[in-house]
């Protein structure tokens, strides 16, 4: 890869890295930076009115980039069970495309000043018959954002994804903490960040609230991220 950009990861699926890319992008575009957006596959759909099949996660990221680039450059492999990737493939009689998701990436390098990828559940999530997300994150050699939930279990499942990434010799930039649900997180929510700050030296960047993503918080004060900056260790 030629292209600066940044991996977000996630410490589970559904705690909100779609959120934290859009946020990202966003913040990126308001600088006036071009930004593609890239999730290498996904699965799980949901017809429309007109029982075509839509991928949420597809759809915000190309809202996001202004909706002018094919759903193919965005998310070139995807699937209507939503089951890991390799197992909704095999379940349509296809497989995963292991060069593609490279080759995918590769395709943003002349067209965008920087590129954000959105990956699938966590590091360790399977993503063909032989390789994990892990795997990919490694190739492409873009700083991790780890996303992680608010709630309890989170300190576990953030120290874990750090350390398989430390394991694996990848960069991680930085911890955004979401609410992934609209219910109160609890206790726990308040303890945690500290918590995970104390036990590791990964930068935590911040908090984003349920349904909030244009927001990134810290000490209860919106905060701005250079996300440029985080993204040195990437080409470019």
């Amino acid at each position: 890869m030629d292209l600066p950009g940044l991996f977000v990861t996630g410490t589970d699926t559904d705690v909100g890295k779609t959120y934290v890319s859009v946020m990202i992008i966003r913040d990126l575009m308001a600088s006036g930076i071009s930004v593609g957006a890239y999730k290498p596959v996904c699965s799980g759909s949901v017809p429309d009115a007109s029982g075509n099949p839509h991928w949420h996660d597809v759809d915000a990221l190309s809202y996001a980039i202004g909706g002018s680039f094919e759903t193919e450059m965005i998310c070139p492999q995807r699937f209507a069970q939503p089951l890991a990737p390799p197992v909704a493939a095999r379940a349509e009689g296809r497989s995963v495309d292991a060069s593609l998701l490279r080759e995918g990436a590769r395709r943003w390098s002349e067209r965008v000043a920087f590129l954000v990828v959105e990956g699938i559940g966590g590091l360790l999530c399977p993503l063909t018959d032989e390789e994990t997300v892990a795997d990919l994150a490694d190739d492409l050699r873009y700083p991790l954002i780890v996303v992680s939930r608010l709630g309890l279990g989170t300190i576990n499942h953030t120290l874990l994804t750090i350390e398989v990434a430390r394991q694996r010799g990848l960069t991680v930039a930085g911890i955004v903490m979401n609410q992934a649900t609209p219910e109160p997180a609890g206790p726990a929510s308040e303890s945690n960040p500290a918590e995970i700050a104390r036990r590791c030296d990964v930068p935590l960047l911040g908090l984003v609230g349920y349904n909030e993503p244009t927001v990134l918080v810290q000490n209860g004060r919106p905060v701005q991220v250079d996300w440029q900056a985080l993204a040195v260790g990437s080409p470019g």
